[in-house]
């Protein structure tokens, strides 16, 4: 189980990575060839298609949790019931998306296309459409099969191949003159390979009936994923949305260049996770709760520090980084100070969630924690589409930063009544110590400025703030939990020497 939870972490870390490389490589060729309109178009049209996806109503999510324990038993029959309940599921989603597709091309280029013709931006959504549906829909339930049997690292090394030839062959396309439509259609061909691959290891390396039949629904609390499912597509998806309705395309731009680099860190940390999620799945499918509570320890000790010292450093780096990025881009204010802070600390409160909903995930809890995740979508929305007017940018951010900072607290609470019973003693210890290193970070760091405006450059300022914000956080986790540190570097260090 180790073994697998090392080789998971490891591989999705590399796959983050060669996205996170592929992804400011591509929106810099889209805003230096084609502009902040189109790029602005793009990204607000992607965020609609995106939309479609609240169809998926959390299933996915709670299809691998659903497998951990026939997995465990090694009961084909129950795995294979499973998965054929989801790929029907799935077929169903990708017609209302086809129909959804359909619906979009014949209402958006009248409601925000004003600059641009009708079939300029028909075809686009077509092709955005193919290479959306294609990415999320193929192969779903084939991936979430790998998952749940902590073999991600399969769908991660096909998808790292799946990046690297895309952006090579983007790239090409767009240094050799082509328009904005051949790139998207050469996308989702480039696409196909991942899916494909992956059902031929699932074929021979599984023995599945993807033709079973049964009277029972075997996803028992198919439905109760619905909520969270809805909540994480609200705030994900709706700040693009909301921008192009009460905003500017340019606007819309903006937001995505800031929001790439806040996800880019965010895949990363999420990389770092993925094997965790699995590993407590199988501990409490196999109920082992002292395993299960040293092991959570851990992960929230870890975890928390984590966010920490990443997103003290983006909040310091952003800024110098997008001038870096977008410079000789003049067709848009970029530098967004206050906006880059605001949205830093929404996703810093976000990812150190982490931990607790990974216990919701583990333990089934989609139906108990159903009223956080509505109460946080509505909180977004409505902050967003108020604030927006007032403060544009920024009053996005602020109602992202609302509904997280609901959300990561409520979810705390629960955890400490309903799952592992933490004390909420424990918690508040680590909210404190996460609180004063980002206080010292940035009083330590606050000195360090970018000299020149150049990758090199703005390279040199973050390996000094990144230095400085290591420091800083290894002494104050040592401070707080020294013994719970030398334990957790003693066990590595004995294994190591097995």
């Amino acid at each position: 189980m180790k073994k697998k939870l090392v080789l998971n972490t490891l591989i999705s870390i590399l796959l983050q990575i060669t996205t996170v490389i592929c992804g400011f490589i591509l929106p810099r060729l889209m805003l230096e060839y084609y502009g902040s309109e189109v790029n602005g178009l793009v990204q607000s049209i992607a965020q609609f298609l995106g939309i479609i996806s609240f169809l998926e109503m959390g299933v996915g999510q709670v299809i691998q949790s659903s497998l951990y324990e026939p997995i465990s038993a090694c009961d084909n029959i129950g795995v294979s019931k499973i998965v054929k309940s989801g790929s029907n599921y799935f077929r169903k989603i990708a017609v209302v998306m086809l129909i959804y597709i359909t619906v979009l091309c014949l209402v958006y280029p009248y409601l925000f296309g004003n600059n641009y013709d009708y079939g300029f931006i028909v075809t686009l959504i077509i092709a955005m459409g193919v290479s959306s549906l294609t990415q999320y829909y193929f192969g779903l339930i084939d991936r979430i099969l790998l998952s749940a049997d902590q073999k991600g690292y399969i769908q991660f090394i096909t998808q790292i191949i799946s990046n690297i030839l895309n952006v090579t062959v983007i790239a090409y396309l767009i240094y050799s003159g082509h328009t904005i439509h051949t790139v998207k259609w050469v996308s989702a061909t480039v696409f196909l390979l991942g899916p494909a691959i992956i059902r031929l290891y699932i074929n021979k390396n599984y023995k599945i009936d993807r033709k079973i039949k049964y009277s029972e629904e075997p996803v028992k609390q198919k439905w109760n994923g619905i909520a969270q499912h809805i909540s994480n597509v609200v705030l994900e998806g709706t700040d693009v949305i909301i921008l192009t309705v009460f905003s500017t395309l340019t606007n819309v731009s903006i937001y995505s260049v800031y929001y790439m680099v806040i996800s880019g860190v965010r895949q990363l940390y999420t990389a770092a996770t993925a094997g965790v999620q699995s590993m407590i799945g199988a501990l409490w499918a196999n109920k082992d709760k002292e395993k299960l509570e040293a092991v959570f320890q851990k992960a929230e000790i870890v975890l928390h520090f984590s966010t920490v010292f990443l997103f003290s450093c983006i909040a310091h780096l952003i800024v110098p980084f997008i001038k870096v990025y977008t410079s000789g881009i003049n067709d848009g204010n970029y530098i967004q100070p206050s906006f880059a802070l605001v949205i830093t600390l929404a996703y810093a409160i976000r990812c150190l969630r982490t931990p607790y909903n990974i216990l919701v995930l583990a333990g089934g809890h989609y139906k108990q924690t159903q009223s956080c995740h509505i109460v946080s979508a509505i909180l977004n929305i409505v902050v967003s589409v108020v604030a927006v007017k007032i403060w544009g940018l920024v009053g996005i951010a602020i109602g992202t930063l609302i509904a997280f900072s609901y959300q990561t607290i409520w979810m705390m609470i629960y955890n400490s009544k309903n799952l592992l019973k933490w004390p909420l003693r424990k918690m508040a210890k680590q909210l404190f110590a996460d609180l004063l290193t980002t206080l010292l970070i940035c009083t330590a760091a606050y000195w360090v400025k970018l000299n020149e405006i150049s990758y090199f450059g703005w390279f040199v300022m973050a390996v000094t703030v990144a230095a400085i914000a290591l420091i800083v956080t290894i002494s104050v986790a040592f401070i707080f939990y020294g013994s719970e540190l030398k334990n957790i570097i003693k066990n590595k260090i004995g294994r190591n020497h097995v």
